[in-house]
């Protein structure tokens, strides 16, 4: 259903508040650049931190600025079982293809607890579900088992997966079949999730470089190997220096460094250090993002 390179889309603000023209023109200069789909109100656009009224509207804007030229997959996913089912559907209204829905995080449910999350939300909500499965800030992982037991359910499509197990992929893809969507999480190891059975990925980094990063999708899939894994070496410090803090505060600071923004974030964020600044800019010069 999805696949390629899949912009995890940072949110503009200015003043505190989201700056609508802004990412608007963020949206179209995506697609202009080759992208093959956008995910509005997932963590990279600090939606623990939106309002929920903001959440709706920044989903909203970006279904207008896609005007159904690549999917959007709205990031609609919180560990209130209520709450998520309210996201989801006000994104389902906006006009999203498919809402992002992250494990809860905090509150811990066990294998049955997240079973009837997802559950509640695709029986509550007639829209295609990718599960976010992400321990390093959820602190609980979906087992294989649990996402085939919800891969049964007619709207639960595929999985974001940010394990870094390289070994989840390919048992999922037996555990399920190849049918159900895999997009890695991990810009770093992207390669290496393709070639254990994964579609395609929802990326940090192309935020900042999402012409290149959706030319070494296309790539692989051509099979032209020697491109994708020249991009791939290419992409490496970038990837790598996008964490250097937490995300998204150094891929606003690089989308800064391109106009895109103000690099500006919410609280309990705040703006990176100086030396992380000039790691970030040190790679995307290695990159050949900017001069």
């Amino acid at each position: 259903m999805f696949k390629g390179c899949i912009t995890a889309l940072i949110t503009p603000f200015r003043d505190g508040k989201v700056d609508e023209k802004a990412f608007q023109d963020f949206v179209a200069w995506q697609i202009a650049e080759g992208i093959h789909g956008v995910v509005p109100m997932g963590t990279t656009g600090e939606s623990p931190t939106v309002l929920h009224e903001d959440h709706a509207r920044v989903v909203a804007l970006c279904v207008e600025a896609a005007a159904k030229k690549v999917p959007v997959i709205a990031g609609t996913g919180s560990n209130s079982t209520d709450e998520a089912i309210w996201l989801t559907q006000r994104a389902k209204d906006a006009g999203a293809d498919a809402a992002l829905v992250v494990t809860p995080y905090y509150n811990k449910p066990t294998q049955e607890g997240l079973f009837q999350h997802f559950k509640a939300i695709q029986d509550a909500v007639d829209i295609p579900i990718v599960i976010y499965n992400i321990p390093g800030r959820s602190v609980v992982d979906m087992s294989v088992e649990t996402m085939a037991r919800l891969a049964k359910l007619p709207n639960i499509v595929g999985v974001k997966d940010a394990t870094n197990d390289l070994a989840r992929p390919l048992k999922t893809r037996l555990a399920i079949g190849a049918d159900f969507c895999q997009l890695s999480g991990e810009d770093p190891t992207v390669m290496g999730f393709l070639a254990q059975g994964g579609h395609g990925c929802i990326s940090v980094t192309s935020n900042i470089a999402p012409r290149l990063c959706a030319q070494m999708h296309e790539a692989w899939q051509k099979g032209d190997l020697e491109t994708a894994f020249a991009i791939r070496d290419r992409l490496m410090p970038v990837h790598e220096a996008m964490f250097v803090e937490t995300s998204p505060g150094p891929v606003k600071y690089a989308a800064s460094l391109l106009g895109k923004c103000d690099g500006s974030v919410k609280l309990p964020l705040v703006p990176v250090t100086d030396a992380t600044k000039e790691r970030v800019r040190n790679a995307m010069v290695s990159a050949g993002i900017i001069n």
